[in-house]
């Protein structure tokens, strides 16, 4: 989709198209969710700051953003979608992945399936797509950005190697800053280039997965297959606060209701974490990570919330002030898989926990979000960036 929150809400304010209009928060350390071709032009993108936005793109208008909305909105494009094939896996709330191989003789050759799609969704939404074609996820992803937008862009099997050849090699999914500085330093700009080293010297300065897996992309071999149900990798929850926080204390009262929260999504799922990660932004920016592995499956907030308590004090004992903190639970499998290959707690068993946990799961879905509360989270109140109670918004899968 083309700036799909952006375009959700000029469908009710028609009077701003063609205005640079940015979607994001105003407060604090609001930062942009969407932002429209003409406030692209600025230099505006998504995940900035929205005072820098601003900044540079002073006459922008500001919306708010309507997550509901665009769910909603979403739901209706990735039915349209459905209508072409029925091996459709959505990428993210405005991104999806369609195996058309089987609808050729239906609707014809891809570039007109692709010219279908767009025309169908803007008739039944007023939403504009950008459609990209290729032989494989990789191709065709880079072909849908690089027709952005309103366009549509089919990459064949035999133009596939030349088209990817004339890239940056930052083009290929998985090269950052830190990967293309050390390719850079062996001579590597260009897709072209990377395909031409040899697979060991890949090897040796990025490691054997990635290595492998950036070679293969630079000939455009990609063999994963268009999945209808994906398989969560992982539960997280952060936040991200107006005036840093600081203090042990307050940090691990945060990082309890985060817990909570990832916990809540883990029972609802049915799913179980065997690893826990705790994620710090200093206020300068700099981002750390520290993770563990779970001596068993876990889906209650209390045993997350103790795991990565311990993860603060290693990284962060004296309760320095942070702007950001979270919490991610990863290699998830299905509840109750792991229980019998591995050993139970020796104290403080969390099966226990666990049936207090959805005790409270269902007083909370029965009297609100804040009819129950660890005792450690009572008389909180507001919050630095101005919501009541502490991580009120859900924890995200991935």
């Amino acid at each position: 989709m083309d700036a799909f929150f952006v375009a959700v809400e000029l469908l009710e304010r028609p009077e701003l198209r063609g205005e640079p209009v940015i979607v994001g928060g105003t407060a604090g350390r609001g930062v942009v969710s969407s932002a429209s071709y003409e406030a692209r032009a600025f230099g505006v993108r998504s995940a900035m700051p929205m005072a820098e936005a601003l900044r540079l793109c002073p006459t922008a208008v500001v919306l708010p953003g309507q997550m509901a909305k665009y769910r909603e909105h979403s739901r209706r494009v990735m039915s349209l979608f459905e209508e072409f094939t029925p091996l459709v896996e959505p990428l993210s709330i405005d991104e999806a992945f369609l195996d058309v191989s089987g609808a050729l003789t239906l609707f014809g050759p891809p570039a007109s399936i692709a010219r279908q799609i767009r025309a169908r969704v803007l008739e039944e939404t007023g939403l504009s797509c950008s459609v990209g074609g290729g032989a494989s996820k990789f191709v065709a992803k880079l072909a849908s950005g690089k027709c952005k937008p309103a366009g549509t862009l089919i990459i064949s099997e035999a133009e596939t190697v030349p088209f990817l050849h004339t890239l940056p090699v930052t083009a290929l999914w998985g090269v950052g800053a830190a990967t293309a500085t050390r390719l850079r330093e062996r001579g590597i700009t260009t897709v072209r280039e990377l395909a031409e080293t040899p697979k060991q010297t890949l090897i040796c300065a990025l490691g054997t997965a990635q290595g492998e897996r950036l070679h293969d992309l630079a000939w455009g071999r990609d063999p994963r297959r268009v999945e209808t149900s994906r398989r969560e990798k992982s539960v997280s929850h952060e936040q991200t606060f107006m005036t840093d926080l600081a203090g042990i204390t307050e940090l691990e009262r945060e990082l309890r209701a985060q817990s909570d929260a990832v916990a809540r999504r883990l029972r609802a799922t049915g799913l179980e974490a065997r690893g826990i990660a705790l994620k710090l932004r200093w206020p300068d920016f700099t981002t750390v990570t520290r993770s563990r592995v779970l001596a068993e499956p876990s889906d209650t907030g209390h045993r997350l919330f103790r795991e990565v308590r311990e993860l603060l004090h290693e990284v962060n004992p004296h309760g320095r002030a942070v702007r950001l903190i979270g919490v991610r639970a990863d290699h998830l499998v299905e509840a109750g898989s792991g229980l019998a290959e591995l050993p139970l707690w020796e104290d403080d068993r969390d099966d226990e926990w666990r049936e207090a946990e959805r005790t409270i799961d269902r007083a909370l879905e029965k009297f609100g979000k804040h009819a129950i509360r660890p005792a450690s989270l009572l008389g909180r109140g507001e919050r630095r960036d101005g919501t009541t109670g502490l991580s009120d918004r859900p924890a995200s899968l991935n």
